[in-house]
């Protein structure tokens, strides 16, 4: 497979000369086309402003990033947003929906806000709420679905412009065990059916399970990485969990 993105021997450091804290040192990996990457650590360890660096919320204080030929971390203020536009989807923990729209105009904004026709807005907005089984929700508002619901309304909303790389931080955190394994088979139907590349931080093992490869991070380097290969999803969640017990680190089973 061809690589998409190459992180290369990025640092992050906070703070000034006499107190200085590496929230990543010296990180490098790559991500394939058409991967399921996780990335596990406990609170504290740079999985979250690892996210934050390849999203381009957070500059790093030095390498660079890659996705495909570009080199994000070389990328001027006005052109970040764009380039999210462009090529990232992101789902987040707390759904980001706008209460006073429905799913269909939550999911359909960022094409509405680019002028899209709405017949085309219209299309692909079913598209994206029947490839995540929520189609018959469409003309309800956030508050009138549960939590499960709108997570995969967020996340219609993040492939709706078929994003290179999608971004998930903690997507399973507000839900209750059956609308997370609902939303994580609906993670791997796009990734496995419509070779989505998915970039998915998570303290928890059995969203990790989901996986194809697992980047463990342990103050701010990583510390191990394994691949799911052709085990059972129950086999390499136990070998996940034995990862993290040999880590030490907060992580939930979720049971």
């Amino acid at each position: 497979m061809k690589s998409l993105l190459q992180i290369d021997n990025i640092n992050k450091y906070y703070g000034s000369k006499n107190n200085i804290t590496k929230a990543l040192n010296h990180v490098s990996f790559h991500v394939e086309e058409g991967e399921f990457l996780g990335i596990m650590g406990s609170s504290g360890s740079g999985k979250t402003t690892l996210l934050n660096s390849i999203a381009t919320i957070h500059h790093v204080t030095s390498g660079h990033i890659y996705l495909g030929e570009r080199d994000i971390t070389a990328l001027k203020s006005e052109e970040l947003a764009e380039f999210r536009m462009e090529n990232l989807g992101f789902i987040f923990q707390d759904f980001n929906l706008l209460d006073n729209f429905t799913l269909e105009e939550n999911i359909g904004l960022a094409l509405t806000l680019r002028g899209v026709p709405k017949k085309e807005i219209k299309s692909k907005v079913m598209e994206a709420a029947n490839q995540l089984g929520i189609q018959n929700e469409l003309k309800k508002m956030p508050t009138e679905v549960s939590g499960g619901q709108n997570q995969r309304c967020a996340c219609a909303r993040a492939i709706i412009n078929n994003p290179k790389l999608l971004l998930a931080d903690e997507p399973t955190g507000a839900l209750d065990s059956h609308s997370a394994q609902m939303l994580l088979e609906c993670f791997e139907s796009l990734n496995q059916e419509m070779k989505a590349t998915i970039l998915m931080v998570t303290h928890d093992v059995f969203s990790a399970s989901y996986c194809g490869r697992i980047l463990f991070l342990k103050d701010g380097k990583i510390f191990n990485e394994i691949h799911r290969g052709n085990k059972s999803r129950r086999d390499f969640f136990q070998e996940i969990l034995d990862v993290v017990t040999l880590m030490g680190g907060e992580v939930s089973d979720g049971r």
